[in-house]
């Protein structure tokens, strides 16, 4: 019997010592690295509008590098000056700026830019996220699919103030990018709206199956889109051979509506 609970002992010694080493060597365990993604707004809006979403992802401990475009926000390029690759190279810069590899999103015409950018620098892109973007095939404009959408309370909205830009009737403009706002969240858009360049919106994409195509690309529709609609996005997305789909309930601009929403699928994307 002595030698019984002599045993017992010496097995729960053991089990214990082996827990413990368990627990200390499960805790030294390196942490996941931190991505790093870079984001990119959409016209006639700016970096501020990834605010919310970027504080979120960087409480993750993601790393967040948030692009202002030319002739957007507080940018004082001039919008006759402005062009898809000017777009591009902006972005560029600020990826090359953070010497690794990197997930790119896209919102809206931010879509076109991060396309461009997969197809030049395609093994700097370890994810490509599309947030209600336009995804543009080879030799596609924004112009071009704009005018495939069906659904959209855009085109109606537009002015052209000048031949150089592009503008939204200001009775227009929340309803068509953030319908499901709140009234702050509108305020600011109209608070921070300018004009559009408009050359961008002709340019033609030059994609490739071994360039653009080798990227893991990832969409998140916005199912209540005032500004592209779910079908275009719907087309766009299975022509472009998106890995995976994602869908939110919202407008156009959910990082603005919903911006846990869109922390959350960013952060499955990276799982």
């Amino acid at each position: 019997m002595k030698k019984s609970v002599i045993a017992l002992m010496l097995a729960c010694v053991t089990l214990f010592s082996f827990a413990a080493c368990s627990d200390d060597d499960d805790n030294n365990q390196p942490a996941a690295p931190a991505k790093t993604f870079v984001l990119v707004h959409g016209s006639w809006q700016g970096a501020f509008v990834w605010q919310s979403v970027k504080t979120q992802l960087e409480q993750h401990g993601q790393k967040v590098v948030v692009v202002e475009l030319p002739a957007h926000g507080d940018d004082t390029t001039a919008p006759q000056n402005v062009t898809i690759d000017a777009y591009r190279d902006k972005v560029l810069a600020a990826i090359n700026a953070t010497k690794q590899k990197v997930v790119l999103v896209g919102h809206s015409m931010g879509g076109a830019v991060i396309t461009a950018i997969a197809e030049k620098i395609p093994a700097q892109i370890e994810k490509l996220v599309y947030i209600g973007a336009f995804v543009p095939a080879n030799g596609q404009s924004i112009l071009e699919l704009s005018g495939m959408d069906k659904q959209s309370a855009l085109p109606a909205s537009l002015t052209f103030p000048t031949p150089a830009t592009i503008g939204v009737k200001p009775e227009k403009l929340t309803d068509v990018f953030c319908q499901d706002g709140s009234a702050a969240v509108k305020e600011q858009l109209v608070a921070k709206y300018r004009d559009e360049p408009a050359i961008p919106f002709t340019n033609k994409a030059v994609v490739t199956a071994a360039n653009f195509g080798s990227v893991d690309k990832y969409y998140i529709h916005t199912n209540q889109d005032h500004t592209i609609g779910i079908d275009l996005q719907n087309q766009m997305a299975a022509a472009a051979g998106i890995k995976k789909i994602y869908a939110l309930n919202t407008g156009h601009s959910p990082f603005l509506s919903k911006p846990d929403s869109v922390s959350i699928v960013l952060l499955k994307i990276i799982e």
